[in-house]
């Protein structure tokens, strides 16, 4: 399977992941079925795959809950390997399963997921926001009338040497007018385009001197303060950076796994299924027509 059909697994194999058991520390024993013993380590196990059923319960009481759901389990299993069910042949596939994907679990949490570093999630974060294109902004403040008149009466005011907060706390029909028009700083495309042709054509501690008419009044414009457009600060978007690198490391992962094994599909059709994905997502315009029969 091609790199990018791999990449477009990742995010639903990520998404297993993070339904992964929390592996506990703590081997006290909270319960008894049978001659089997029920530790707090696999009460915790439990409760990362049975929690949501109870997550409405209080703590103490959701608890108690998944262990007496526990208890269900272990009942009924002692039951069924008494009648020798586990030697069935869909029951051993769905043990095997079971086993791999808990094995496949482990090997992420320990070779990716807990392996990526504040230090690696910093290095990303630079490195993405050097590759961002500069863009500009602007701080800026504006006075919102209803009418072209007070608009011009609010200019003649500027004009006479008034200060734009003051105007704008007393004029301002807009929900900034109580902190004297204040905007913030906002890039292009972040305002209606009569306002932003306005806003960016001013320099810093210019105001328009005509009135600029939107569809939510007549403006007054003031630029307070021009730079580069800021990126969100690391804190932010930590999370956000550490499931793009927890992607990419698990896809390298599989790459690595599948590469080392070699991955045959025996079955015709799904092998031409799977090549007329690959097709796809590299947008190759006939795969669609190649890929019609296979699918029927």
């Amino acid at each position: 399977m091609s790199f990018v059909l791999r990449s477009a697994l990742a995010t639903v194999a990520l998404a297993v992941l993070a339904a992964a058991p929390v592996r506990a520390a703590e081997g006290d024993v909270v319960a008894k079925i049978g001659n089997q013993s029920i530790t707090e380590r696999e009460l915790a196990i439990a409760a990362s795959g049975l929690g949501t059923q109870f997550e409405q319960l209080p703590p103490e009481q959701r608890k108690l809950a998944v262990l007496s759901a526990l208890i269900d389990i272990k009942a009924l299993a002692q039951e069924a390997q008494k009648e020798k069910l586990q030697d069935r042949p869909d029951v051993k596939a769905e043990i095997a399963f079971q086993r791999e994907r808990a094995l496949h679990n482990a090997f992420f949490a320990k070779n990716g997921a807990t392996a990526v570093s504040d230090e690696e999630l910093k290095a990303r974060y630079d490195k993405e926001v050097a590759a961002i294109p500069k863009a500009e902004e602007i701080h800026a403040r504006h006075i919102l009338v209803k009418t072209k008149e007070e608009a011009e009466a609010a200019i003649k005011e500027l004009d006479g040497g008034a200060d734009f907060m003051t105007v704008a706390k007393e004029k301002s029909g807009g929900p900034s007018g109580p902190e004297g028009g204040d905007l913030g700083f906002f890039g292009r495309g972040q305002m209606v385009p009569e306002f932003e042709k306005a806003a960016f054509a001013l320099k810093p501690g210019e105001y328009t001197k005509t009135p600029v008419q939107t569809q939510f009044g007549f403006h007054v414009i003031r630029v307070e303060e021009k730079r580069d457009q800021q990126p969100p600060a690391f804190d932010q978007v930590k999370e956000q950076v550490r499931q793009v690198v927890m992607r990419e490391r698990y896809v390298n992962l599989v790459r690595g796994a599948r590469e080392a094994l070699k991955v045959e599909y025996v079955d015709p059709a799904m092998k031409a299924q799977v090549e007329t994905f690959e097709k796809q997502l590299q947008g190759d315009p006939a795969a669609g027509e190649a890929g019609a029969p296979a699918a029927q």
